[in-house]
């Protein structure tokens, strides 16, 4: 009974799914996905970022399923800038680049001007060392005005090669050719130009006595030398020295000469020009270290000693050049035009400058010196008479001229020699003598100068000295006074401005004003201290003492200052 109901239940049913199928048009298959990597990379790119590193490493991976790779967000491993890679874009993937355009050197270029072009996404086949590589590129959004680059690099089997090229791509990045490591704006650089500059100096164009010289380049070179020597006694393989002295007296050429030399024996020489920075001096200082650290040998040039060492970071820096963290084989060259200026922990102890050089004034014999330089310099010119007399006569009349101040002279004599005609040339020796004459002459002007006095004292000129403790009964009175004095000074001495006096703060109802009695006096300045420490501003006034209240500026607090900034300080009106 019960197989008679369900056949006719069955049989009841009518599937109606079929009939529907058959009726739908058949859904047309979506275009086929691109399979290279520019394709998914480029659908990748066109919707949100979640992690575009990811993306574009599992898509490489789908796609170079027999490839290892890895993956380089650093520059410094970037394959293109490495000379042992060939590099060829690939066939069936598309080189997108964004250019730029780069200026270059008048003097030393061919053309004003070259394109640069940056890689936006791009496939490289790769070749070093007889193994081949694909190399992809990419960049991606990163913050809302910056952008990152990233390298992928496959290989058919293991991805030791792959490590073994950015390894050699980041040992090429991190040495110097024809280059000087220069520090600023707290980044380490590469300078060629730097580098090119001082292949330019030499010994024999520093004109200082030869004892001098040879104590100089003795204490330089012979600290190298001597590292054997320094550990048998087991003290710190360090050192450091200070050229001082005015300017113009062969400091900079000196120390070009040392850059020099010491990189050319395999010392490699830094240069620091500023330690002001994004991240504070205190950065600047720990990363220039680390730099001379790492490089150690190496010679660490510092110039202009008392510019890069203020109040402020001098106590770092001196923990980083003699604190607990080894300098081995660092040789510290600093250069200070003002010796005076320098903190005595710098100038007078041991062990962080050992050794100071001064490059003073010549005296007469470094300036005779100096003469037979240009001497030899000049003897294959036939035009140029330059007896042995003549030096004698420019040694006596360059009393007090540095070394810069001679080049002066014997320049500025060779272009106005030049530029005189056939008829109107006079001797060698006759111009050099005008120049250096014209030069002695710019020399005294220093002496004549005469320093302006400041405006107030100006205004004491003018009135009747006041003399402390201020104030005194009648401070006002006195004050306008003084005011009605300023007024008339005569017109023949500096424009004197007294602003007029600022209105009664609400905050301070109680001021100084004309009374009678020493007691009313002493009660008007006890409220006046309560009001000022009632205050609580860092910096203020709170704790001064009537001796502190200068009558020319009579400090109290502006209406408008808000108690609770974090600024030091309170605002002020002149009186």
């Amino acid at each position: 009974m019960a197989d008679t109901k369900r056949s006719s239940v069955e049989e009841s049913f009518v599937d109606d799914w079929d009939d529907v199928l058959t009726e739908i048009p058949s859904v047309k298959k979506e275009k086929q996905e691109d399979d290279t990597f520019y394709g998914k990379w480029t659908q990748q790119a066109s919707a949100k970022h979640a992690d575009p590193i990811l993306s574009a490493s599992e898509a490489l991976r789908k796609i170079y399923p027999e490839h290892s790779m890895v993956t380089t967000s650093d520059s410094r491993l970037h394959p293109f800038t490495f000379p042992g890679a060939q590099v060829v874009p690939l066939d069936h993937d598309p080189l997108v680049t964004t250019l730029g355009f780069a200026p270059l050197s008048r003097s030393s270029a061919p053309v004003p001007g070259v394109l640069t072009s940056r890689i936006i996404a791009g496939g490289f086949k790769l070749k070093w060392q007889n193994k081949n590589f694909i190399l992809h590129v990419v960049q991606y959004p990163l913050g809302l005005a910056s952008f990152g680059t990233q390298s992928f690099i496959l290989h058919e089997g293991s991805e030791e090669p792959a490590r073994q090229l950015l390894l050699a791509c980041g040992l090429w990045s991190e040495s110097i050719h024809n280059e000087i490591w220069v520090f600023n704006q707290g980044f380490w650089q590469k300078d060629g130009g730097l580098w090119d500059s001082i292949q330019q100096a030499d010994w024999k164009d520093v004109i200082l006595k030869d004892k001098f010289k040879k104590a100089f380049q003795k204490d330089i070179y012979g600290f190298f030398d001597s590292e054997h020597l320094y550990k048998e006694l087991g003290i710190p393989w360090k050192r450091g020295l200070i050229m001082h002295g005015p300017p113009g007296n062969g400091k900079t050429i000196s120390l070009k000469t040392v850059m020099k030399t010491c990189d050319a024996k395999g010392y490699t020489p830094l240069y620091v020009k500023s330690f002001q920075s994004f991240a504070g001096d205190e950065y600047s200082m720990r990363t220039v270290f680390n730099k001379a650290r790492q490089l150690a040998p190496c010679v660490l040039v510092l110039e202009d000693l008392d510019s890069l060492i203020t109040d402020r970071n001098r106590s770092f820096f001196l923990n980083e050049l003699d604190g607990l963290e080894g300098n081995q084989g660092l040789l510290v060259l600093g250069t200070t035009n003002h010796f005076d200026r320098l903190d005595p922990g710098l100038s007078t102890r041991p062990s962080r400058f050992d050794r100071k050089y001064l490059f003073d004034d010549p005296d007469r014999d470094e300036r005779a010196l100096y003469a037979v330089y240009w001497q030899d310099k000049l003897k294959t010119n036939k035009s140029i008479d330059f007896p042995d007399v003549l030096v004698d006569e420019v040694a006596d009349a360059t009393d007090r001229f540095s070394f810069a101040y001679l080049k002066e002279a014997f320049v500025s004599a060779l272009v106005t020699l030049a530029g005189l005609d056939e008829d109107e040339k006079s001797p060698f020796g006759s111009v050099l003598m005008d120049q250096i004459d014209i030069l002695s002459k710019q020399l005294d002007k220093p002496k004549e100068a005469k320093v302006l006095p400041s405006p107030k004292e100006k205004i004491q000129t003018h009135l009747a000295p006041i003399s402390r403790p201020l104030p005194q009964p009648g401070t006002r009175a006195r004050i306008n006074d003084l005011r009605r004095q300023s007024n008339n000074v005569s017109n023949d001495t500096p424009m004197v401005f007294v602003p007029p006096s600022p209105p009664s703060p609400p905050i301070l109802p109680m001021m100084l004003q004309p009374h009678d009695g020493q007691r009313q006096f002493d009660s008007n300045m006890r409220a006046l201290r309560a009001h000022f420490n009632a205050l609580q501003v860092p910096g203020s006034f709170g704790n001064c003492n009537e001796d502190d209240l200068d009558p020319f500026f009579i400090r109290v607090p502006s209406p408008s200052q808000n108690v609770g900034n974090n600024l030091p300080g309170i605002s002020g009106f002149w009186a």
